[in-house]
C-alpha cells in the first residue's frame, strides 16, 4: 500500500488591482486638492492634512492650511462622491429599463430634483424647516413618478417599446420640471439670486463646505450599496422583467428599492452641486467597454471612473479659463456629448 502524501496547498496571491483601486481611491481626491489654477505641491497637502488630523505642527502659511483643508479637499471629496453616485445611478437605470439612454438628467430625475430644491431654497417653501436636499427628493421622486405613468398612459410596456416610451416621457417630464424651476426663479427670486441658481443649475461645486461631504458620500454609499446587495438581481434583469421574475427576482420590491435609492442619491447630489448631466449616461458605457457587462465588475468600476472623471472635470473647470471657475457641467457635457457620439456609433458598427 502506498501511502497518501499530502500536498500542500499552494496559495494565490491576492490580486494586485485592489491596490491599485484602493491607491486610485486615495490619489484622485488629493491630485484634485493638489491641483487647480494656482498648483499646491503635494508636499503641502500632506502636511496640511497631518496639520489638521493628526495635530503635526507643520510650519504652513495659514493662507495655504485654509485653502487645502477648508477648500479643495471637500471639493475633491463631493465631486468623487458625485460622479460615483451618478454612474451607479445610470448604471442601474439603464439595467432596469434596459435602454441605454437612460440616466437621471434624461428621465426627468435630476430637473425634479431641481425643482424642489428651488422650491425650498427661493419660493420658501417649508418656512426653513425643510432642507433643499428634502425638497430636492420630493421633486425627483414626483418627476420620476410623472415619467412612469406617462409612458404606461401612452402604451409603454416590457420590451424595447416600454423602454422607449419611457425615455420619450423622461424627455417631456425634464423639459416640464425645467420650465417649472425657470417660473420659481422668474417669480420669487431677486436678480442676484437668479443669477447664482442659474450658475448652480448647471452644476457648481465652489460652495461645497464639509458638512456637504457627509451627505454626498452617505448619498454615494447608499446607491452603491443598495446596487452590490442586487448584484445577482441586476444581471437578471439584463435579459428583461419577464426572465428576472421567473429566475425568482421579486421584480417589483427590486424595482422599488432600486429606484428609490437612485431617486435619493441623485436628489442629493443635486441639491449640494445643481444638475451634472452626462455622467449617468456616458460612464455605464465606458465600464461596459472596460470590463463587460457582469454587474460584479460593473458596479464597482462604474463608481470607480465615474469618482475619477468628476474630480478631474473639476480640475479642468478651474483651470480651464484663467481667474474664472466654469460650471461643471459645462466641463462634463463638452467631454461627455462626444464620447456618447463615438459609443453610438461604435454600437451601429458592431450591429
Amino acid at each position: 500500500m502506498t501511502a497518501d502524501v499530502g500536498v500542500p496547498t499552494v496559495r494565490r496571491p491576492l490580486s494586485p488591482v485592489w491596490l491599485w483601486v484602493s491607491l486610485l481611491i486615495v490619489a484622485a481626491p488629493l491630485a484634485g486638492t493638489a491641483l487647480g489654477e494656482t498648483p499646491i505641491p503635494l508636499s503641502t497637502v500632506w502636511q496640511a492634512l497631518a496639520n489638521q488630523m493628526l495635530g503635526a505642527g507643520y510650519p504652513l502659511d495659514p493662507i495655504d492650511q485654509g485653502i487645502v483643508w477648508a477648500y479643495r479637499l471637500p471639493r475633491a471629496l463631493v465631486a468623487g462622491a458625485c460622479g460615483a453616485g451618478l454612474a451607479i445611478s445610470g448604471l442601474v437605470l439603464q439595467t432596469l429599463l434596459r435602454n441605454a439612454l437612460a440616466d437621471p438628467y434624461l428621465l426627468g430625475i435630476s430637473a425634479g430634483a431641481s425643482t424642489g430644491a428651488v422650491t425650498v431654497a427661493v419660493a420658501g417653501i417649508g418656512a426653513g424647516f425643510v432642507p433643499m436636499s428634502a425638497g430636492a427628493l420630493l421633486g425627483a421622486i414626483a418627476a420620476f413618478a410623472l415619467v412612469v405613468g406617462l409612458a404606461r398612459l401612452s402604451g409603454g410596456g416590457p420590451g424595447v417599446r416600454g423602454a422607449a416610451q419611457i425615455v420619450l416621457a423622461g424627455i417631456a417630464g425634464s423639459q416640464l420640471f425645467n420650465a417649472l424651476t425657470s417660473f420659481i426663479i422668474a417669480r420669487s427670486a431677486s436678480a442676484e439670486q437668479a443669477r447664482g441658481i442659474m450658475f448652480w443649475l448647471l452644476g457648481n461645486l465652489s460652495g461645497v463646505r464639509w458638512n456637504d461631504v457627509g451627505l454626498s458620500l452617505a448619498a454615494a454609499v447608499t446607491v452603491l450599496g443598495a446596487a452590490a446587495w442586487h448584484i445577482r438581481a441586476l444581471d437578471a434583469f439584463a435579459f428583461g422583467t419577464e426572465s428576472a421574475a421567473s429566475l425568482g427576482v421579486p421584480v417589483r420590491r427590486v424595482q422599488a428599492v432600486l429606484i428609490l435609492a437612485t431617486a435619493m442619491a441623485t436628489a442629493v447630489m443635486v441639491s449640494v452641486t445643481g444638475a451634472i448631466g452626462f455622467v449617468g449616461l456616458v460612464i455605464p458605457h465606458a465600464a461596459r467597454f472596460l470590463v463587460g457587462t457582469r454587474h460584479a465588475r460593473l458596479v464597482p468600476v462604474s463608481a470607480l471612473i465615474g469618482m475619477v472623471f468628476l474630480i478631474a472635470a473639476d480640475v479642468i473647470a478651474r483651470m480651464l479659463v484663467p481667474g474664472q471657475t466654469l460650471p461643471i457641467g459645462v466641463v462634463t457635457a463638452l467631454v461627455g456629448a462626444p464620447a456618447f457620439a463615438a459609443i453610438l456609433i461604435r454600437g451601429r458598427s458592431a450591429s
